[in-house]
């Protein structure tokens, strides 16, 4: 497995350490809205209808499942670098209204893809599934199971437009933009498996929409907004689209070659679903001997074999290449845009983002 590049200068400034203890503080309030959040949302249901708490349990489980928080963290560091009052309120709902809709976005995803893990647990149409065949209901456990996790999927969005209502109106564009660029993003995405057609432009654009602005440069803006910044916008987008970039075709790499323990979901599972990614427009426009395995059906194709492949053939190595020119591109975004201490911060935030298992 890969690391991040080194470090070209070790940073023992006090600023920086302050700037990350603040950071951190922020998250960790974070947190404890959304553990307040779920659990009155909790105790009010189980008042009202006991059985209602199955689903809300399905979304506080995908919030509490051990999720890395990238983009709260991104937006924190929107917010703080662009000179946020740290001991404000609404960037606190504003970041926990991300995570939610993250939990969203994955307990939907989690069913398009029949995925059975997340996390390294099952996911919340497997669990539901199993409920259902236990207790000898009527119908299919499968199509109960993932009606469930479609709810609690809707729930998780419905929760996170709550947190958002009493923040100031400048926020709500950008977020309008978000949850837009990611439903998008991902209905590219299935069809780009439909359709199973080598498109380096369309991968670019799934890419683009999935990872580079609804995982990085949207959170930072709604940080920026919320702080009254909007002059860091567009070095916030440059950095966020080339940071996106590499987290997107590292999340490729770790499908490829990693394992269901490092990454706590099936391993090749791209390769299961005809994912057309970066990674394999590449290795299929550049690669004749990968077009020769896969032909029209990436599906059909061996995994071991597809894996050993492009292991052999170097595309692993030329996607590493990438990555690392990215982040290089990201921390120039960054030169005298924001103070030095928060460049070399999200220059971190960035090589952790990319560099860490998932």
């Amino acid at each position: 497995m890969s690391t991040a590049p080194p470090v070209s200068r070790e940073f023992t400034d006090t600023g920086l350490m302050e700037e990350i203890a603040v950071r951190d503080e922020l998250l960790h309030r974070v947190e404890l809205r959304l553990k307040d959040f779920l659990d009155g949302e909790r105790r009010l249901w189980e008042s009202l209808n006991p059985d209602s708490v199955e689903l809300i349990e399905s979304v506080a489980r995908m919030v509490g499942s051990g999720g890395k928080r990238l983009r709260p963290a991104f937006c924190v560091a929107g917010y703080l670098a662009a000179g946020g009052d740290p001991d404000g309120e609404d960037i606190v709902n504003v970041a926990a209204a991300l995570e939610l809709l993250h939990s969203f976005a994955l307990l939907h995803d989690d069913v398009m893809d029949e995925a059975e893990l997340r996390r390294g647990t099952s996911t919340a149409q497997i669990t539901h599934a199993a409920l259902h065949a236990e207790r000898g209901w009527r119908g299919t456990p499968r199509r109960y199971g993932e009606s469930v996790a479609v709810l609690a999927g809707d729930l998780a969005l419905v929760y996170a437009e709550r947190l958002l209502a009493g923040c100031p109106q400048r926020v709500r564009p950008v977020w309008g933009e978000l949850c837009t660029e990611l439903l998008i993003g991902q209905f590219l995405d299935v069809r780009a498996a439909a359709q199973f057609a080598p498109d380096a432009e369309l991968s670019s654009w799934i890419a683009l929409f999935k990872s580079g602005r609804y995982t990085v440069f949207r959170p930072l803006a709604m940080g920026a907004r919320l702080a009254g910044a909007d002059g860091l916008l567009a070095p916030f987008e440059t950095y966020g689209l080339a940071v996106g970039e590499a987290f997107q075709l590292r999340d490729d790499l770790l499908d490829a070659f990693g394992s269901s323990a490092a990454t706590g979901k099936p391993a090749r599972l791209d390769f299961k679903q005809h994912k057309m990614t970066l990674l394999m427009s590449l290795a299929l426009q550049t690669v004749p001997e990968v077009r020769e395995l896969v032909g029209d059906d990436l599906a059909s194709a061996d995994p071991d074999a597809l894996h050993d492949l492009l292991l052999r053939t170097g595309v692993r190595d030329r996607v590493e290449s990438v990555i690392t020119e990215r982040l290089t591109a990201a921390e120039e975004a960054l030169r005298g845009t924001v103070r030095p201490t928060w460049a070399e911060g999200l220059r971190r935030m960035a090589a952790q983002a990319v560099y860490r298992d998932r």
